[in-house]
């Protein structure tokens, strides 16, 4: 399957979790959500626990169009699995609407370098990215899961030249 179709539109999310939930956390979106997200419409290229930050998950999930994005997220939040498990989730988060939508300036993410980790870079992108994404200015699609709007931001991927930001999770794509 052609994954590159998925960078049309990105959701950059970053959870700000309840200290020491974090490993709580993954383990139930790797085990129940990633699937069902994937079998909704969505693509889920990366899973990543900040370096900087021992309270934040970042994961960044694709759509092949803002129409499909409103389709694969209904169909994910109204269905059965997220109506199972969304008290246990939302029990380890403090916010998780810190989330951009963005749309492709220079795509990449489907077929990243070689190499271990993440570094997202806001801003003018470095020489070393290999995915650049700015905001997308339409409107939110699902508006269920709110997107910030005090942009507009750049927003560059890279694979870090010493120690990583973002460490890949065991069921992250881009690792």
């Amino acid at each position: 399957m052609d994954f590159s179709a998925f960078e049309t539109v990105l959701e950059l999310r970053r959870y700000t979790l309840r200290p020491g939930r974090r490993d709580e956390l993954i383990s139930l979106f790797e085990r129940e959500f990633v699937e069902p997200q994937e079998a909704a419409g969505a693509h889920l290229f990366g899973l990543f626990r900040s370096r900087a930050s021992p309270d934040e998950f970042v994961w960044l999930r694709g759509f092949r169009s803002l129409a499909d994005r409103k389709a694969a997220l209904e169909a994910f939040y109204f269905g059965e699995v997220w109506r199972k498990f969304r008290d246990e989730a939302n029990a380890t988060m403090v916010d998780s609407d810190n989330v951009l939508l963005l749309r492709p300036v220079r795509r990449g993410l489907a077929a990243p370098p070689p190499g271990a980790g993440l570094d997202v870079t806001f801003g003018e992108p470095p020489p070393s990215a290999f995915a650049v994404f700015e905001t997308e200015p339409s409107p939110n699609t699902f508006p269920q899961l709110p997107v910030r709007e005090d942009g507009p931001f750049t927003v560059s991927f890279s694979r870090p030249a010493g120690e990583v930001s973002l460490e890949a999770t065991s069921r992250s794509l881009i690792r």
